[in-house]
């Protein structure tokens, strides 16, 4: 089912004016005719008749009244049949017997918009269907439908990368309703269809991915290893799962605009192993450059003392020179110079 717009003009105005003195002659003329009933004609009980008739039903044209603010939409449907949507801002009125619907109206989610917890939009939830008279009343204001840009913070999950390793993860979605009409009928509740299509998307996503780059993983699925990770390629994720979403909620009329990873570390019963982990690998780069530049040190030198041959030295005291500079180059403490009185032979 796809949106249409109900065609209605901005009369609520005029509409209000009219309905009011209508009522209010309703009830003058009840008032005069209640005043002249002593006398028992029957002309002035058939206006007193009226009269009450009119105060009973008077009030049936108010509930046509409805007011849209700036980037709100109001389902209509009338007995049971879709009239339309209107989607602009201004004070409307339309049939009286044309109901909003809005099936998450009282569904409140970690998002921007939704000001109560999961408590009380039950509670809200089990007053509204208890009093219908209320719901009826204030439907145009319970049942708009939010076209702004919101922000779904859907929590924290532990899953498993593609290596095993448990990860937790949290993402926050910007999201917004294009299509009134699919969100509303297509599903039963948009918002909580939307909170679990990026439950799954996020699950399938991350399952792709290491958490730290690992050799022989291909996470683009050419066949093709390469250096894809949670950690190191945030934005090519983030844009993997809000494609992954988009796919599953095209149906339910909404747009994902943006996807962001807000948290991202290991599981806590893994975290303090894979901490031992990055350090061991970080001493060992660190060893390893240190190596290397006292290997290329000790070189130098060797080259030095024979370009200027201020001393010359046979294979044994090279050993030695080299033994003692990768000792003090590689050390983790401070040599401890020894002076040497006496000779190597």
């Amino acid at each position: 089912m796809n949106e249409k717009i109900y065609v209605t003009r901005k009369n609520g105005m005029s509409a209000l004016f009219l309905t009011l003195i209508i009522y209010i002659g309703y009830t003058a003329l009840t008032i005069f005719a209640g005043m002249r009933i002593h006398k028992g004609s029957w002309v002035d009980i058939a206006l007193l008749v009226v009269g009450i008739i009119g105060l009973c039903i008077g009030w049936i044209p108010f509930l046509g009244l409805k007011v849209l603010k700036p980037q709100e939409a109001l389902v209509l449907t009338l007995f049971g049949n879709y009239k339309g949507t209107i989607r602009e801002a201004g004070f409307y009125y339309v049939n009286p017997f044309c109901t909003a619907v809005n099936p998450a109206a009282a569904t409140r989610l970690a998002q921007s918009g939704d000001a109560a917890g999961g408590i009380q939009s039950s509670l809200h939830a089990t007053i509204q269907s208890t009093n219908d008279l209320s719901v009826s009343i204030g439907s145009s204001i319970s049942k708009k439908i939010s076209l702004k840009a919101m922000t779904l913070n859907n929590g924290r999950q532990k899953i498993n990368d593609c290596l095993g390793n448990p990860v937790e993860i949290g993402i926050a979605v910007i999201w917004r309703v294009t299509d009134t009409a699919k969100a509303v009928f297509n599903v039963d509740n948009y918002k909580e269809y939307l909170s679990l299509q990026c439950d799954s998307a996020l699950r399938n996503i991350v399952r792709i991915y290491p958490y730290d780059v690992a050799t022989n993983v291909d996470t683009t699925g050419d066949g093709q290893a390469d250096e894809g990770s949670l950690r190191g390629s945030a934005e090519v994720v983030a844009e993997r799962i809000k494609q992954e979403i988009q796919s599953k909620v095209e149906d339910a009329g909404l747009e994902i605009i943006e996807a962001r990873i807000t948290y991202l570390a290991y599981a806590p019963e893994i975290a303090s192993v894979m901490l031992q982990r990055q350090q061991a690998s970080a001493i060992i780069d660190a060893r390893k450059m240190i190596v290397d530049g006292a290997v290329g040190m000790v070189e130098m030198a060797l080259e030095r003392l024979n370009e200027t041959q201020l001393v010359n030295l046979d294979e044994e005291r090279k050993a030695a020179m080299v033994s003692n500079l990768l000792v003090v180059l590689c050390g983790n403490h401070d040599a401890q110079p020894i002076v040497n009185a006496g000779s190597l032979y």
